[in-house]
Parts: structure tokens; sequence; C-alpha cells
């Protein structure tokens, strides 16, 4: 073995994540006939959190929905791999810009695991070189039992539509190794991977010729790709640095992106009051207006990345009254008017 890439360590995945994954799920559920109270029972979600694709929840809140769904549903043969095909290369925001502008499968591949707290995946990922091959594997052993053989179809699966909606076809796998144990029916399996997985196993592995990772991408672009990489970099260090109050503050702030709250309303909430708020928070070396200001170029970036909204409703959801006050913070954040940012963001 002459390289390892992997992603973040043990107990690795953030403790917030985008709710359009939970949104994704819950969908899933409902359309084998749970309701949606069946789904989001005992997890905390509302329905205004699905329905906004700029909130935040607790990855915990979305393990309960998988326990859920593994529960009602676990009859259904192959569950995970039949929720994992709804997870497009569109469902990720920036992350999803950044592997598409990338100039080969194996910089996209290199990318998308220095950045997968950014993603919905549970799963700890390694990608290894074997001589002439490339060997993937998933490490799932730090999630709840009841939920392991889901999570890692489930993760699989947004792995190959990734790879599918990158170059537009599957790749051929030399060898698919799961540790699971075999299904009465392993033909649904052979179908999706393209090749007989071996189940049983001691690590959950998937091997292709390495050759493979050096296919150009329709997509290339060097300097979209640079550009999104300093975005994934810059939200996934402003989603790991809050910590205690701070932190506390800013799940908040982004968990109501269409009405952010004022500082009386966080002060009622955390049932202190603004005097003690403000003293505590200068203590932590920032105040509510930087939190703000975070939270709003936070959500700003996401949303015009993503596109879908204009940027009267973008303005809108973070709380500015007229467009005009949005551009003019959105340029003194990132030195470029909205529009600017949105058209070097575009993926055409």
């Amino acid at each position: 073995m002459s390289n390892t890439l992997t992603s973040p360590p043990a107990g690795h995945w953030p403790a917030r994540r985008s709710s359009i994954s939970a949104q994704l799920q819950t969908q899933f559920g409902m359309d084998q006939g749970l309701s949606i109270e069946q789904c989001l029972a005992g997890s905390g979600l509302t329905l205004s959190q699905l329905g906004d694709p700029a909130s935040e929840i607790d990855a915990s809140q979305e393990l309960i929905l998988i326990g859920n769904l593994v529960a009602a549903l676990g009859h259904i043969p192959d569950l995970g791999l039949l929720a994992g095909q709804r997870y497009h290369l569109s469902t990720y925001g920036i992350w999803g810009f950044a592997l598409l502008s990338c100039p080969t499968l194996r910089s996209a591949a290199n990318m998308g695991l220095r950045y997968l707290d950014l993603t919905y995946a549970f799963c700890r990922m390694h990608l290894e070189e074997h001589g002439d091959d490339i060997h993937l594997r998933l490490d799932e052993q730090d999630l709840p039992p009841a939920l392991r053989d889901f999570i890692l179809l489930r993760d699989t699966a947004g792995m190959l539509k990734i790879q599918r909606d990158l170059l537009g076809q599957a790749l051929p796998f030399k060898r698919v190794e799961l540790r699971m144990p075999a299904p009465d029916d392993v033909a649904r399996y052979t179908e999706h991977y393209g090749v007989e997985p071996l189940f049983g196993q001691a690590q959950n592995r998937f091997v292709l010729a390495q050759q493979l990772l050096d296919l150009p991408l329709p997509g290339a672009n060097p300097q979209v790709a640079h550009d999104c990489e300093m975005q994934c970099h810059a939200l996934l260090t402003r989603r790991r640095e809050r910590s205690g109050l701070a932190g506390q503050i800013r799940t908040r702030l982004l968990s109501r992106p269409g009405s952010l709250p004022d500082m009386n309303e966080i002060a009622a909430q955390l049932h202190t009051s603004t005097r003690s708020l403000r003293r505590h928070l200068s203590e932590e070396g920032t105040g509510f207006r930087q939190l703000l200001e975070e939270v709003r170029q936070t959500l700003a970036e996401e949303l015009l990345a993503t596109g879908g909204l204009t940027l009267e409703e973008i303005a809108e959801r973070l709380g500015y009254g007229e467009v005009s006050n949005f551009t003019h913070a959105f340029k003194r954040w990132k030195g470029l008017a909205p529009r600017q940012y949105r058209r070097r963001h575009a993926t055409s």
C-alpha cells in the first residue's frame, strides 16, 4: 500500500448537519406507507425544519429518524440501498459543486473525503492504493448495532449515486466485500453494485482498478474547484469552531434562517438576561452581533451556491429589509456582489 486518504477520525460525524438528509429519509418513509408522525417520532424534528434547506439539525436526531425507519420497515430487503438512491450530487450544496469542478475522479474522491463532514454520511471512509487497485473501505462500527446495516447500505448507495452523477456512468468494481451477513436474495445487491458481493467479511471494501480514478470529469474547472474548496474549508471551519454558549446560540440562529431571533429572544430561550448573555459571550471571545454575522454569511454562501432562491428571497430569509442591505453586507464579507458569487459557483 503506497498511500492512504482517510475521512475524519472516530467519533467523526459532526454534531450538526443539514436537514436535507432527514427530509429525504422522511419522504422515503412516507413513500413506503409510513406517516410523518411515525418517521419523526421522538426525534424532535419539525416540518418547518425539514422544509427549509438551510436549516441544521443534530446528528442524533437523524439517527432517531433512521431508527424509526428500520423499526417499521426492516422487513423490506435492501432497505438501505433503496433509501440511498435518493442522494444525488445536487443535494450536497457547495461540496457537490466542488466535486463537479474537479479535473479527475481521483481528485474528486480526495476532495470529497477531505470534506466528508459536509455530507450526510455516518460511515468513516478510507481510500487506499494497493498496487494496481484502489480500495475504498467504509467503517460503520461506531454506529448503533441495529442501524449499522441500513446506514452502510445507504451510504454506499449514496456514494455510487455521486459517482454516476460525476461521470454519467457506473464504474466496474472488481470486488465488493461487506461485513453484514448474506441476505436470502443477493440478486438486488448484485444488480446495484454490478458484481455479487462477498458477505460476512472482516471489512466493508470496494475494489476497482486504480486507472479508473484518472478518468476526466466533464465539468472540470480548476478555478471553480479551487474557489469551492476554499468555501468548503471555511464552512467546515465555522461548523466546528463554536462550542459552549456561543455554539448554543449559533445553533439556535441556524435553526431559524427565515426568522432570525434577536438577543432578547435568545436570552429568553436560554432563561437568562441579556446582560448575563453578553458577559458570558465576552468571556468566550465573541458577541451576539458577531455570531449573527457569521450565521448570515454561512447561510448566504450556502443559499447562493445551491441556487433555487432569488436574491430577494435570500435577503428576506436572512432578516434584511432590503436587498441592497444584503448586497452591501455580502460585499463586506466576500469582496464581491452576491450575483458575482453565484455566477462563480454555477456549474455551467
